[in-house]
């Protein structure tokens, strides 16, 4: 099969293709052919730390070609969307990969592959952070960072599904966008310092990492929730109980259950993933190079 492979740690000209061989599903595992695959920053932090020689790729949207014993869940024929292994080594970026059959949901009817792939590992990522770590509901006031970006601009619409009042942050230029999400309001982090802009809002979701956790202290109400995807620094635990305010960060995983609920949005309507480019699978290297930028709204991803 096709797969894009790196021989080391690099910049995104380390990635290439090659036939490597096919992946068999052992128990409990299934098969997929892969249509599409969502490209994430979880990929290129991964590349430049040398990863593993093919184990690059975790969001898939395909069609269970094989199951293995054990399998009742699906059947060939079947298609499927997912988040196969995370943080293991997947591989999705290629024709085929195997993973148990949980680390997938049945792809929504209504949406194509390249919808479907865009979702998986940022929809579970603002998922689990909103509804299992935050607990968000109705009338809460939510401070989402870098809401343009891939689990962002998913988040956006999830914690408005809840109810929420949404504020998030985003260059001027993609504001409309944002608004379109359906934020109530958005703040220019170029501009305006968001830890004076901002303040009693109850939930904080820090996809940036860095200064932003002990600056989004200021902007959050005692006893608020402050949720990192990346683990904290300096004395932001120590500040943060002092005030009751609950911070730590989170590691998105594997979710049937979220996957199922996630599905059902997407069916409906009620949840989007907002392409910014496609690629295809060859064209790994420039899918990287665009991702870094920085510039991108929503999600890359490539097809197979």
């Amino acid at each position: 099969m096709r797969a894009i492979v790196q021989d080391g740690p690099g910049g995104p000209e380390v990635l290439r293709i090659a036939e490597v061989e096919r992946p068999e599903p052992d128990r409990v595992e299934v098969l997929v052919r892969v249509h599409a695959a969502g490209v994430n920053p979880a990929d290129w932090k991964t590349r430049a730390g040398g990863g593993s020689a093919l184990g690059l790729g975790w969001d898939v949207s395909g069609v269970v070609e094989a199951v293995g014993p054990g399998v009742t869940l699906y059947e060939p024929g079947d298609e499927v969307f997912g988040m196969p292994r995370f943080p293991h080594p997947a591989g999705a970026y290629a024709e085929y990969v195997t993973a148990p059959p949980r680390h997938f949901a049945r792809k929504p009817a209504g949406i194509d592959h390249v919808q479907a792939a865009a979702l998986p590992l940022a929809a579970l990522t603002a998922w689990q952070g909103l509804i299992d770590t935050a607990g968000v509901q109705a009338g809460q006031r939510v401070l989402i960072h870098a809401a343009a970006g891939g689990v962002g601009h998913l988040a956006v619409q999830i914690a408005k599904l809840k109810g929420a009042y949404v504020i998030g942050t985003a260059r001027e230029a993609k504001h409309e966008f944002v608004r379109g999400l359906g934020a109530d309001e958005v703040v220019d982090y170029t501009k305006v310092d968001f830890a004076e802009a901002v303040r009693d809002v109850d939930v904080v979701l820090d996809t940036v990492g860095g200064d932003y956790g002990p600056r989004s202290l200021a902007t959050l109400r005692d006893g608020g929730t402050l949720v990192s995807y990346l683990p904290p620094v300096d004395d932001l635990p120590a500040a943060a109980e002092k005030r009751g305010i609950k911070a730590g960060w989170t590691l998105v995983e594997p979710d049937y259950a979220a996957m199922k609920e996630i599905a059902a949005l997407a069916e409906a309507g009620r949840l989007r993933a907002a392409i910014d480019s496609v690629f295809p699978l060859e064209e790994a290297a420039k899918a990287h190079e665009h991702g870094e930028t920085g510039r991108t709204a929503g999600k890359i991803v490539l097809t197979v």
